[in-house]
């Protein structure tokens, strides 16, 4: 029986928790063999420096303290039913820190609030087909609001389902893009050629309806406020709400923390690294498996192109 099967035993039997935090504390653990798995760290070998690095990557990928401190209340049940059963002489939990909860947290968006966000975007117009495209892939792939407003038509893969993303430090990696986001994008690209766009600006794919501009940071912004009060969102919201909240539901499904950081950007991978076949294949399988917008993903022709 493997040491989790242990576990859950133990807590089944001998901890006399509820189901609801028994399972929480599984994929807790689940959580921190996948992050070990990645390190090349064996789970009886750990020490309080990857903790670290764990809760370090959990709030890279934006995971509230609150959150973080919840999973490692799960990870310390686990590593003191090892200390119980003789598999540790010590608590490697023991001095971690949990992170303090202050006042102003990182905000997450419910699925209903992406939802009723998007619902109230008119998209008859040629602004709001572009904002309802835009706001779908903010929440989708979790792009950076720069990343977003400086994406061009070259950077378009659909009929593959990824978009190449610029980020920080001019560094590339590939970000799958759901269905429902590709529909959205393509909606808008058909209303975007009614548009007269100004020279010069001819390959950005978010741009102004009025000065035929790319959009600014600003502008993005701005807009998503108003749609979220038009929701009834009391929440105070940026474009950076989207993509943390893009990762906290991947994470929340059981995603694999380095397929988050991943897709965010926020590795030192290389451009090649990113773009290797085993990449591409484990990414687009973690959010086709986790996120909650794409449960029914049809991914064959990009995983298996040669097929």
């Amino acid at each position: 029986m493997e040491l989790t099967d242990k576990y859950k035993t133990y807590i089944l039997l001998e901890q006399g928790l509820s189901d609801n935090t028994r399972e929480a504390y599984m994929h807790d653990v689940e959580k921190l063999i996948d992050f070990l798995q990645q390190e090349g760290i064996d789970i009886l070998n750990v020490k309080l420096d990857d903790l670290h690095r764990f809760t370090e990557a959990l709030t890279d990928v934006g995971i509230t303290a609150r959150s973080i401190n919840r999973i490692l209340s799960g990870v310390r049940s686990f590593y003191h039913f090892l200390l119980l059963e003789g598999y540790l002489e010590a608590d490697p939990t023991q001095l971690l820190e949990s992170p303090k909860v202050g006042a102003h947290l990182p905000t997450v968006l419910s699925i209903e609030e992406v939802d009723a966000l998007l619902a109230v975007i008119d998209q008859s117009t040629k602004e709001g087909a572009r904002d309802h495209a835009i706001i779908e892939i903010l929440y989708s792939c979790g792009l950076r609001v720069s990343e977003l407003c400086f994406l061009m038509l070259s950077d378009l893969y659909l009929d593959e389902g990824f978009i190449r993303i610029t980020g920080k430090g001019n560094k590339q990696r590939i970000v799958p893009i759901s269905p429902r986001a590709v529909k959205e994008l393509k909606n808008w690209l058909l209303i975007r050629h009614e548009i007269n766009i100004k020279k010069g600006e001819e390959d950005y794919v978010f741009v102004s309806a009025l000065r035929g501009k790319h959009l600014s940071r600003i502008t993005v912004f701005h807009n998503l406020k108003v749609y979220a009060a038009e929701a009834g969102i009391t929440k105070n919201i940026s474009p950076h709400t989207l993509r943390h909240t893009f990762a906290t539901h991947l994470l929340e499904g059981g995603a694999n923390l380095r397929a988050i950081q991943m897709m965010l950007g926020h590795t030192d991978l290389s451009t090649t690294q990113v773009y290797t076949n085993i990449d591409r294949r484990f990414i687009r399988q973690q959010i086709l498996d986790h996120f909650p917008r794409n449960k029914h993903w049809l991914i064959h022709r990009f995983l298996f192109p040669h097929i």
